[in-house]
């Protein structure tokens, strides 16, 4: 079932965690980045998100939803390929790349927070960061003029969030590693 995958490979759940939490940081401490530097390290996060959500998806013995984790991590590396293959793209038009990421992963989140809870009572770590995300792209789009500092402060404080929320999710995942709600008992 979808608890025992996601309780067995718990780690990348923590991965994706450490590496939003290690991108925020990274986001807030150099807030007068470049833009081309920002754009960079976007991509990177995109693939390494995109990387840990095929390791969730083929890593384990369930069927139910891989197929999300699959799509979440098209995004990611769309997302990525957009910012590499297009590094003269303007402040603006990133600004809706996140947005459209940020919303399409957030609703992803919440799909498979969904199927945990009819599995797992009382989990709400994955939910509360796919409404993260969500809220966070429609900020996004809200408040499309923002300068490139707001933008990058906003993100980092995402960013942190979002990660913060999936390593509490892991250590709950590895908490119930083994137990017989895991086991599908």
């Amino acid at each position: 079932m979808l608890l025992e995958k996601l309780s067995k490979n718990w780690w990348t759940v923590a991965l994706r965690g450490v590496f939003a939490v290690l991108f925020g940081v990274v986001a807030l401490a150099r807030p007068g980045v470049t833009l081309g530097a920002f754009v960079f390290i976007f991509g990177v996060y995109a693939i390494a998100d995109g990387i840990f959500a095929l390791a969730a998806a083929f890593s384990g013995g369930s069927r139910r939803p891989w197929w999300v984790l699959v799509l979440k991590a098209i995004m990611s590396f769309a997302a990525a390929a957009v910012t590499f293959l297009l590094p003269g793209i303007t402040a603006l038009a990133l600004l809706w790349v996140i947005a459209f990421w940020a919303i399409v992963i957030g609703t992803m989140e919440i799909m498979v927070a969904i199927q945990l809870r009819k599995e797992i009572k009382g989990e709400m770590f994955l939910a509360l960061s796919g409404a993260l995300s969500v809220l966070f792209g429609i900020l996004l789009i809200a408040r499309p003029g923002a300068g490139a500092l707001a933008l990058t402060w906003m993100i980092g404080g995402y960013a942190i969030g979002f990660g913060l929320l999936l390593i509490l999710l892991s250590f709950r995942l590895k908490g119930l590693r083994g137990s017989p709600k895991a086991a599908g008992a």
